[in-house]
């Protein structure tokens, strides 16, 4: 081939080149200001060709002519498929904003299939190069095994738009905003002022959480602030409380609708664990609004009177004031079978084995206690709040009657056996201590004329229940007191196993 037709093939590639980037200029493309940079890399390898054609005559050899018509012919190849590449992209296709790794790497084949090219045409016999060269071959494709890897990392990161630069992200421990997506790696820029460099394919492989986004919409990002308590406040009582404080607080990038709520996430050693869960507008503000909220957490807690617990690493020497704990419960528990009239007729020995054989239960607000038709053998003393008797209609609760402490309720259950005849739900925090048949199983043999005392308090509650709900049949009820009497007492000693001890 002449050597005047190098540089007569090159002039239409530097025209278009020109073209495309006039072009660029007029729609003010966005990347206008590189492909003018690129042009001038096209025009440097037209000088290049052009002087190569003026003084490939007096070349001293024929190598170093080669070279410069070599290396003016890739600058012009180099600068006209970026043009191209860039223009086809960031100028016709802007609009639908492809990931600019994709033009980058149309790009990058077109220039190996030009080196092909090149090296084909000035006669390297490239058949036998691979041939001869299996063994080094073989050995720079394993080695570029994981640089391919975090090539199409990269490349299915963007065309899939798992995420986009600007989005916040954590992967593994890192926590930050995407800031580049490279060929090889993701830059990723956190709040400590560094920027951490994850190649794409341990990006690929591992779990990438994209933060402040639910599918394809933006949204507050969910944070949940832990904090602990100690065991001596309810977490109903702990929650309510907190939750007027922070719907009060004026905490800058939290939202207001939802406001922050609180809840209880588990017991830990040294208290009762809770969080605050509230929805951050700015996710680069995260390690900030998680202080302001801890310290109006903490400021609430004071107001009330909460203490936060210490950990138990902390030695402190105390009185052990569990003996005097007990006794006090047991003191309570015993004050609190005095007033039930069920258990007038005990004795204080009696009543005070029983309160040793009572169970603490602890109801939150609307909390069931039993459902009517549940087997039952027990009997619930309730000693603080209220409880209220309801009946259930497909799903529907109709309260029927409110117990206020002191009270009981399922004696037919301790003393017939007799399933739950009504639904107990706990209309506030509510203490209670339930009898088990097989804790007044001891007092009822020791004295089983106790059945004729406890059949006649449960015939008069009986009635007078009867009473309340059926006050036209009061008369009747009343007259039928006597053979109800003797019903339970006959069932009472069926039920503890006494029958055959009265005969």
């Amino acid at each position: 081939m002449p050597i005047e037709s190098h540089l007569n093939d090159a002039l239409p590639f530097t025209a278009l080149a020109l073209v495309l980037v006039l072009i660029a200029l007029l729609v003010r493309s966005r990347l206008r200001h590189t492909m003018l940079v690129m042009l001038g890399v096209v025009v440097v390898g037209t000088v290049g060709l052009w002087l190569y054609d003026q003084r490939a005559l007096t070349a001293t050899t024929r190598a170093a002519s080669v070279m410069l018509r070599e290396g003016a012919l890739a600058l012009i190849a180099f600068g006209v498929i970026q043009i191209v590449a860039l223009f086809v992209f960031q100028t016709l296709l802007a609009r639908r904003h492809l990931p600019r790794i994709l033009n980058e790497f149309v790009g990058a084949i077109a220039l190996i299939g030009y080196a092909i090219y090149r090296l084909n045409a000035v006669g390297v016999n490239l058949a036998g190069l691979i041939t001869t060269s299996a063994v080094v071959s073989g050995a720079l494709a394993f080695s570029a095994k994981e640089t391919l890897g975090n090539l199409w990392g990269g490349i299915a990161i963007q065309l899939e738009k798992t995420c986009r630069i600007g989005d916040w992200v954590r992967i593994d421990t890192v926590t930050g905003q995407v800031v580049s997506i490279r060929w090889r790696y993701m830059a990723i820029a956190t709040i400590n002022n560094e920027t951490i460099v994850i190649p794409n394919g341990s990006v690929m492989q591992n779990r990438l959480t994209v933060i402040g986004r639910r599918g394809e919409e933006r949204a507050a990002w969910r944070r949940y602030v832990p904090f602990e308590v100690e065991f001596d406040h309810a977490p109903a009582h702990v929650i309510e409380q907190l939750d007027r404080a922070l719907a009060h607080a004026q905490i800058p990038f939290v939202t207001r609708d939802p406001p922050p709520t609180v809840g209880c996430i588990g017991f830990k050693e040294t208290g009762v664990e809770y969080a605050v869960a509230y929805d951050l507008t700015d996710a680069a503000r995260y390690w900030e609004v998680d202080s302001m909220v801890r310290v109006h957490v903490y400021a609430a807690l004071m107001r009330l009177g909460v203490g936060v617990p210490f950990p138990r690493s902390v030695i402190e020497v105390r009185r052990d004031q569990r003996p005097e704990m007990a006794q006090r419960e047991i003191a309570h528990r015993i004050a609190a079978l005095g007033t039930m009239d069920l258990f007038a007729s005990l004795t204080d020995a009696e009543r005070a084995a029983l309160a040793h054989k009572l169970t603490t239960c602890e109801y939150v607000p609307d909390e069931m206690v039993f459902r009517a038709g549940e087997p039952a053998d027990s009997l619930y003393l309730l000693a603080q709040g209220h409880v209220d008797v309801v009946s259930e209609d497909n799903g529907n609760r109709n309260r029927l009657a409110t117990l206020v402490a002191p009270a009981y309720f399922g004696e037919m259950g301790l003393l017939l056996g007799q399933p739950r005849t009504a639904t107990i739900v706990a209309s506030g925090d509510a203490l209670c201590y339930r009898l088990d048949k097989e804790a007044f199983d001891a007092t009822i043999k020791a004295r089983p004329e106790l059945t004729e005392m406890l059949a006649q308090v449960l015939a008069q509650r009986q009635a007078a229940n009867d009473a309340t709900l059926q006050a036209l049949y009061a008369d009747r009820h009343a007259h039928d007191r006597p053979t109800r009497r003797s019903d339970i007492v006959r069932r009472i000693q069926q039920f503890f196993g006494l029958a055959s001890e009265q005969k």
